[in-house]
């Protein structure tokens, strides 16, 4: 059983779906789903300014933020490292 509850927002979905490559939507899928079980893996980076992460998947960026009071993963952006970082 996982110990957080993941919720992924629809505009997050859309920006998965839009990934060309399928092997690296099924990474990103795989990393997203992971996050359920440890939010704060090694390799993701709290970002400045608040309690949003970002975890990296070759150019791919995933930003969500974790609540440990509720136990959720709220995923908000997936896409290119050029989009994401803006």
């Amino acid at each position: 059983m996982a110990g957080y509850e993941l919720l992924i927002k629809p505009s997050a979905l859309k920006e998965l779906e839009s990934v060309d490559s399928r092997r690296v939507r099924r990474s990103l899928v795989v990393d997203i789903r992971s996050l359920a079980d440890n939010p704060r893996p090694s390799g993701s980076r709290k970002l400045a300014g608040g309690d949003r992460y970002r975890l990296r998947r070759g150019a791919y960026r995933v930003v969500y933020s974790v609540d440990d009071a509720s136990r959720t993963v709220v995923v908000f952006k997936i896409g290119h490292w050029r989009d994401v970082c803006r």
